[in-house]
């Protein structure tokens, strides 16, 4: 199945007292403190939708980093926006949210899961995390296995596709971009890196339930919470906290390319690098699309 949305993504108005965001709704910046960084999708996410957003800038000596998850609230509904997406959104009930950490955020299924309901996950409580050791296994495992970003088009999640062209952050336009591309897409940027692209999404496992998957730099962590009430519209949750202060929405094209992009890739495909698109007689706005999506 592939997600077919012809939305364009947006933060929704109502979010945290330090949150402030861009005209065209799509960058949140928080102004101050550490809290108070909660913010929603606009609209609901369609299933295998995902809403996907780059770290756009740091804030250094605070600790803890972006919140991202899934919500069945409303968020025109809720008068006071909870300060911390965890505990205090999750303490409201139907909302499930995943703490991004630099080193460990891949799910490893465990024997026996609680269902919804029946203890965390009804209240936004992740699987679990892996030990040490089997983060070294894993890790081992991963080398033996061919890299595959160059050659799959799209990411597979279950049923659900995603293309692969936007879920890897490039590098800010400079002399050496082109060369910090190819590391980016081989997944060497930490998760809470500046350029970073973590996204949410649900994936329908049932008539009723869903499964919360984050994929972190092109890479699926697993489902972070299972069971999920898929009846009820889910919006996204994404909380600017702590040593994160500013992200951007990346739009994801399902299906077909717009004639935008593929005018992009054309251009692209016929020059040395990134940064040589400096040197076409193009309009700067388009200089700059080009070099970034």
């Amino acid at each position: 199945m592939e997600a077919v949305s012809n939305q364009f993504l947006e933060f929704h108005p109502n979010h945290g007292t330090n949150i402030s965001l861009n005209h065209s709704g799509t960058q949140a910046t928080r102004i101050e403190s550490f809290a108070n960084g909660v913010c929603f999708s606009k609209y609901p996410l369609k299933p295998g939708e995902i809403f996907l957003i780059e770290i756009e800038e740091k804030e250094l000596g605070w600790c803890g980093h972006l919140r991202i998850g899934l919500t069945a609230r409303d968020p025109k509904s809720l008068e006071v926006i909870p300060e911390y997406s965890i505990p205090d959104l999750m303490a409201l009930g139907d909302s499930w949210v995943f703490a991004i950490t630099r080193n460990h955020n891949k799910v490893i299924e465990e024997a026996e899961v609680p269902e919804a309901g029946e203890g965390g996950l009804g209240v936004g409580q992740r699987l679990g995390r892996r030990e040490e050791e089997d983060a070294v296994q894993e890790d081992e495992d991963n080398n033996k296995k061919p890299k595959t970003f160059f050659t799959d088009t799209h990411l597979y999640i279950d049923t659900v596709r995603i293309p692969r062209d936007k879920l890897v952050g490039r590098s800010r336009p400079g002399r050496f971009s082109h060369i910090l591309d190819d590391l980016y897409k081989t997944n060497a940027l930490p998760p809470t890196a500046r350029r970073s692209r973590i996204g949410v999404l649900y994936v329908p496992k049932s008539r009723d339930t869903a499964d919360m998957h984050i994929v972190i730099n092109g890479e699926d962590m697993g489902a972070s919470a299972k069971g999920i009430p898929s009846t009820r519209p889910l919006y996204a949750v994404v909380d600017v906290f702590a040593a994160t202060k500013c992200v951007r929405i990346v739009q994801v094209e399902y299906g077909f390319s717009s004639l935008q992009t593929l005018c992009r890739k054309t251009i692209q495909k016929h020059i040395v690098h990134r940064m040589a698109i400096d040197w076409l007689q193009l309009p700067e706005a388009l200089k700059h699309y080009c070099k970034y999506e």
